[in-house]
């Protein structure tokens, strides 16, 4: 091993400096032409790599430790206050709501549910107007702000309040903690003043996000099978796509997908994805959409055989270990199934039913709805009506409550790490969200919702010893999600990576700390000796 030798020459208006272990810092002239020059005043210091990849990986260990801690708590005092709650049918409780709060009628009366609620600019909240000593409530435009399962959710909810704040004050460093209900509803602190969007709603809805269904869900194998068949002409089709780009939505890095179009015979919507599963990264989930935009309806629709090659792929992936190695569903869209599906499902599903089976039935026509009905309630699945366009957004999340019923019944309370992303409602900055899921404890199979926390990747990247390394950045390896942090520094030899990738793998109660960063260059260029 070489060991690495590091001064760093800086210029301040003329006058250079050398600083000797990121501390003690010397004027001199810049650049200095021999050692023998300074040597009097400055000392070299050798740096082991693997010293500083361990220390590294030891502070991000316990940072992001921190933060699990944090979602911790909030996991256990929601399921408490809720466990400890009575239903309450006729309940009328008015809340801070996030996108009337501090809003006033011509009279200058504040509007219901838009109390007056103090925000100040908080340069740690992305300089945002917010309010560290409550919490809010935002409620999307498509659920009703009054309904009495959102207001008895948003009543026990309540007791988070002191939790939000207490984990604020154990770690100043925390920003953002939230709480997303499966009935809709979403808990932010700080609380803060929503913004509608353009069309004055509020589009947002956090069952929709990654960090929720990561959580809510075990890994899944998808294969959507659409009928595009000359009965689906016109607005059914129209829905049946958005529908389709609904399924897409709610799919993250861990799930694994395909799309299968049928009318007399079997079309990938993909080619070059026949007869397998892919990654359902966000590159190929919009790639399916473009091209489930391109669909065209014609001839008539039999949907055995787009049956037998879905059950085809998907068996043939977990005998081979290949896709999530989890949970596994075909997405059937259809105006209406005639066929008898007996045989297929005792052939490649019955009687394990290992694959589950939900079905779409797109239109205002329920002829076939007793058959498509029984083709779901036959394999496990769940059969929805999907009528408009404005029904699909809840039809398509019941999938999601289904899906997390074995981990609710064995409740799973593993810590989920999304990817990174940006959510441009509070932050301007790429993060990435440990999340938990929240149980019922009096009933099986009921999913509360889930608990977050943002980190900035700013925050990780502080941890970096920039000055002795040069140049840090965090990453994802392509195919697995993993979270791998590079160290590089043109003065000496790449820095090895697997005690950093071994002491962030503990992170995670489950050994795996998703991804992180999709983009290199985000946070630097590197010079050679990138590891």
């Amino acid at each position: 091993w070489t060991p690495l030798y590091f001064i760093s020459c800086t210029k301040n208006e003329g006058i250079a400096s050398i600083i000797v272990e990121g501390v003690v810092e010397y004027p001199l002239p810049c650049p200095f032409q021999k050692l023998k020059d300074v040597e009097s005043i400055i000392k070299i210091v050798d740096i082991d790599g693997r010293d500083q990849v361990r220390d590294f990986a030891e502070d991000m260990e316990r940072m992001l430790g921190s933060k699990m801690k944090s979602v911790k708590r909030l996991a256990e005092s929601a399921e408490d206050a809720d466990l400890y709650h009575d239903f309450n049918k006729t309940l009328e409780f008015d809340y801070y709501n996030s996108m009337l709060v501090n809003t006033a009628d011509e009279d200058g009366n504040f509007i219901e549910l838009g109390g007056e609620f103090p925000l100040e600019k908080n340069e740690h909240f992305n300089n945002l107007p917010v309010n560290t000593m409550q919490s809010d409530v935002q409620v999307p435009t498509n659920v009703y702000n009054k309904d009495a399962y959102i207001l008895n959710g948003i009543y026990w909810s309540e007791a988070l309040n002191d939790v939000f704040m207490n984990n604020f004050q154990k770690d100043p460093t925390l920003t953002w903690q939230y709480f997303g209900s499966s009935s809709g509803f979403f808990r932010i602190y700080p609380g803060i003043k929503w913004t509608p969007d353009s069309n004055g709603v509020a589009a947002f809805d956090c069952r929709n996000r990654n960090w929720y269904i990561q959580a809510a869900t075990s890994p899944k194998d998808i294969i959507i099978v659409v009928d595009i068949s000359g009965s689906m002409k016109g607005l059914k089709m129209t829905i049946a796509k958005h529908t389709i780009n609904t399924i897409l939505d709610t799919l993250g890095e861990n799930d694994f997908v395909n799309v299968i179009a049928y009318t007399d015979y079997v079309r990938y919507v993909e080619p070059c994805f026949k007869g397998t599963l892919v990654q359902a990264d966000l590159d190929n989930r919009e790639h399916f959409k473009v091209l489930v935009d391109e669909l065209h309806v014609k001839g008539e629709g039999k949907v055995a055989k787009a049956m037998k090659e879905s059950f085809k792929i998907l068996n043939e992936a977990a005998t081979k270990g290949q896709g999530s190695l989890c949970n596994q569903a075909i997405m059937l869209i259809t105006d209406g199934a005639m066929e008898d599906f007996k045989d297929v499902f005792e052939e490649f599903n019955w009687p394990d039913r290992r694959v589950r089976l939900f079905t779409y039935l797109i239109g205002r026509e329920m002829t076939f709805a007793d058959n498509t009905k029984w083709i779901a309630c036959n394999n496990k699945g769940y059969y929805t009506h999907i009528s408009t366009l404005a029904d699909v957004q809840e039809n398509v999340m019941e999938y999601l409550h289904v899906l997390s019923r074995p981990m609710v019944i064995n409740h799973n309370h593993d810590i989920i790490w999304t990817e990174a992303y940006m959510d441009t409602v509070v932050s301007t900055a790429k993060s990435y969200t440990p999340s938990s899921p929240l149980f019922l404890q009096l009933s099986h199979g009921i999913l509360l919702g889930v608990v977050g926390s943002d980190i900035p990747l700013l925050e990780v990247m502080k941890l970096a010893p920039r000055y002795r390394t040069c140049e840090a950045s965090v990453s994802q390896t392509r195919h697995s999600n993993v979270l791998v942090l590079l160290l590089s520094c043109a003065l000496g030899p790449p820095t090895p990576l697997s005690i950093l990738v071994r002491a962030s793998l503990r992170c995670s109660l489950k050994g795996v700390v998703h991804s992180v960063v999709r983009d290199l260059q985000y946070l630097g260029n590197f010079s050679n000796g990138l590891a």
